[in-house]
């Protein structure tokens, strides 16, 4: 039964530390955050702390992570201020969409063990 525990909290430690899963979480977390807004704070606190204590490619998973949660901000800032002219509304769900194929990018390059090739790009 202990076994079976320690197993268990291994298993959910390695949520949690700096590597694979844990980037994968932070994408997961991000597309819950469509639904519930905080876990997207959550998923960008973890790239924050995780950021830099692993592999490179694994980084470079953090860091685009970390950009597309900042990008997003933004961009949806500027669809609040246009949606006073009634364009911001249409911007919004451009600015999803985005969201979302960045988010799905980010997890089919990191199970297939690849990093991201262009961190710095504001598009996909």
């Amino acid at each position: 039964m202990s076994d079976m525990q320690n197993n268990q909290g291994e298993n959910a430690a390695g949520w949690f530390d700096p590597g694979k899963q844990n980037a994968q979480l932070v994408y997961i977390l991000y597309l819950v955050g469509l639904a519930i807004g905080l876990s997207v704070i959550v998923g960008v606190v973890f790239a924050y702390m995780n950021r830099g204590k692993s592999e490179g490619w694994i980084d470079s998973h953090y860091a685009y992570a970390i950009r597309t949660f900042w990008i997003g901000l933004l961009y949806s800032a500027i669809c609040i201020v246009l949606a006073i002219v009634g364009i911001g509304f249409l911007l919004m769900i451009a600015v999803l969409v985005w969201f979302v194929i960045r988010c799905i990018k980010g997890i089919q390059l990191i199970s297939r063990n690849e990093p991201v090739a262009n961190v710095d790009s504001w598009l996909v």
